[in-house]
């Protein structure tokens, strides 16, 4: 089904009762999910840009081979570009990846990124966005799962189920996506939210043949008709 566009100014996120209502429903289905925060910035950056285009076996195998072929990140950064790139060639884009990862750790200059926790979530963002191909979700993932911030990544996953769902307005860019994720959501929920709607991508609301008729979110479901 062809999904609407929606001029922003048309557009008003959903209230309350129904972000609720779904994070309920998704609970129910999914539990809430186990993810303290970890405390490790660096390597969450490092595993997110590895995680590109890839699936999450692959993205940890690289991530795995990295860190057993080099002693730690400076040598990363200071390692020839053919020897980062064939450490991390079973993630895919090895070539495009070495070399980003590569000139984002010669950005921090042996910053570990710990810092960040105690800037507050826009000062981080605003850090991490400056660094070299690193956009909103990138950041959002150092903050929520290092430091158990108030910033939502929005990865394709969510976009594709949050737009079903009616929680999006259609075709919105990334960067309105996450500002509006955050306004329907209080402190705290995010993360539930984030990994709930992700799951809920990866097994049920799939990008091509979505499972409509067994998905347990259908009642509350634009896109199949049944409520709005």
């Amino acid at each position: 089904m062809q999904i609407p566009t929606v001029a922003r100014r048309d557009w008003r996120i959903p209230n309350r009762r129904r972000v609720s209502a779904l994070k309920t429903r998704l609970r129910m289905v999914y539990g809430p999910p186990v993810a303290p925060p970890h405390g490790a910035p660096l390597d969450e950056l490092i595993l997110t840009v590895l995680s590109q285009s890839t699936s999450d076996r692959n993205r940890d195998v690289a991530f795995l081979r990295l860190r057993e072929r080099f002693e730690d990140w400076g040598a990363v950064r200071d390692a020839p570009r053919q020897a980062v790139e064939d450490a991390i060639q079973p993630g895919g884009l090895h070539r495009q990846k070495s070399a980003r990862i590569q000139e984002i750790l010669r950005a921090l200059d042996g910053d570990d990124l710990t810092g960040l926790r105690d800037v507050g979530v826009e000062e981080a963002r605003r850090q991490l966005c400056a660094l070299p191909g690193v956009g909103r979700k990138t950041a959002a993932c150092v903050l929520l799962f290092s430091f158990g911030m108030d910033d939502i990544p929005v990865d394709t996953h969510v976009s594709r189920v949050g737009t079903r769902l009616g929680l999006f307005r259609p075709r919105a860019g990334f960067v309105e996506l996450h500002d509006d994720l955050l306004a329907m959501l209080r402190p705290g929920e995010g993360l539930e939210f984030h990994l709930n709607l992700l799951r809920h991508g990866r097994r049920t609301c799939h990008a091509q043949r979505p499972r409509c008729g067994e998905c347990p979110l259908r009642r509350m479901c634009p896109r199949v008709g049944v409520a709005r």
